[in-house]
């Protein structure tokens, strides 16, 4: 897949595939001179394992019904308006403090990708221009294509609020 379909739709890296076809013979190759059994690198008590995530599509899946949850809890809610579809009759006491948690991760994923944005600006050599960097070998790239998709989900969790109430 490509890795900007991959972070845009949120699929999980099958790390077992890439391990198995991409990296295992080119290190087997590199080893087999210097060990007797190259293969046993790749197996073993020694090898990290790695859970796999479920699709979110398709299977058992489709006959799930969405619901929202609390922002503060993450709790199911009930069908309601206001800020009653947001947040618990819990958190809602305290609906200060989970709008305001919300807004710090905002902020900060804001920050984190104006770092990363004036930093490809400076790579470009222009910090007045856009950035039409589209260098797949960078890992700024990459870490700003993230956080900018974290901060979408981020301000849509936050927008919830806006909707619900007439600030």
């Amino acid at each position: 897949e490509d890795p900007i379909y991959v972070l845009e739709n949120n699929i999980p890296i099958d790390a077992q595939y890439y391990l198995e076809h991409q990296l295992s013979q080119p290190l087997k190759r590199i080893f087999e001179p210097i060990t007797a059994n190259a293969s046993a690198l790749f197996s073993g008590d020694h090898t990290r394992k790695i859970a796999v995530k479920t699709p979110s599509v398709g299977g058992l899946l489709k006959f799930t019904k969405k619901v929202n949850t609390c922002a503060g809890c993450r709790s199911p809610l009930p069908e309601g308006k206001g800020m009653d579809s947001i947040l618990c009759k819990h958190c809602l006491p305290k609906a200060s403090e989970v709008i305001t948690s919300k807004v710090a991760s905002v902020r900060e994923l804001e920050a984190q990708f104006a770092r990363l944005w004036s930093q490809c600006q400076r790579c470009q050599g222009s910090l007045h221009q856009d950035v039409l960097c589209s260098n797949r070998d960078c890992p700024i790239f990459y870490r700003r294509k993230k956080i900018q998709v974290e901060l979408a989900d981020k301000q849509a969790a936050l927008d919830r609020f806006n909707a619900a109430t007439d600030w």
